[in-house]
């Protein structure tokens, strides 16, 4: 055998390796697993708006 041949030989071996990760580590479709439930989530509800808070006083005019 030459390098040649042992390298098609252990790229082969790779590209089988990496496949079989891939199919069974991915998401390739439901795979027999039930579909998840989609949960809605419901936006909060306006809260009443308060009252503004009191201020001081307000001064119009500063004397000199």
């Amino acid at each position: 055998m030459d390098t040649e041949a042992i390298a098609r030989l252990l790229g082969g071996i790779v590209a089988a390796i990496v496949l079989v990760a891939a199919v069974v580590f991915g998401p390739i479709g439901q795979g027999g697993k039930p579909a998840k439930e989609v949960q809605t989530i419901e936006a909060p509800k306006a809260a009443v708006p308060a009252a503004p808070a009191v201020r001081g006083p307000v001064v119009r005019e500063v004397p000199q």
